[in-house]
Order: C-alpha cells, then sequence, then structure tokens
C-alpha cells in the first residue's frame, strides 16, 4: 500500500472525454462526469516507511474528485 504525500507538482492532462480508454468502465463505476486523465509528481510513502518522489496517474470527474492512483514510475 501507498500513500501519496502532497503536494503533487506538474500536474498536466493528457486524456480527456472520449480519448480515455476506460471511459466506459469509469462512468460505469463512478457515474456520469467529465473524466479526464491527469499525470503529476508526488512524493510517496512506501510500505517500509520510505519517501520516494514518483510520477503518478490518476482520473478525476468534477463533482467526483481524484480515483484510480497509481503509480506510473519512481523517480
Amino acid at each position: 500500500m501507498i500513500r501519496l504525500i502532497p503536494p503533487i507538482t506538474a500536474v498536466e492532462t493528457i486524456a480527456e472525454g472520449p480519448s480515455i480508454r476506460e471511459l466506459h468502465r469509469l462512468r460505469q463505476q463512478y457515474g456520469p462526469g467529465r473524466w479526464r486523465k491527469k499525470k503529476g509528481i508526488a512524493l510517496v510513502e512506501t510500505d517500509d516507511g520510505a519517501h520516494q518522489p514518483a510520477e503518478i496517474h490518476w482520473y478525476e470527474a468534477h463533482g467526483i474528485g481524484k480515483v484510480k492512483t497509481k503509480v506510473k514510475r519512481w523517480l
């Protein structure tokens, strides 16, 4: 289990609307909204208590918030 330590910096939108491959599943699971896939850099706390910067990706929609956050690569 990982834990993000705010703030998330260098936030970019990498896909939105129909460009998102998982759009149908996101709408089924979390509801309709203007879905965007985003990426950014954040400090991550690992299971052993170490803090390490990582590139993270997540989906978000207005009124729903961030969902499915995952580490894409360690920096």
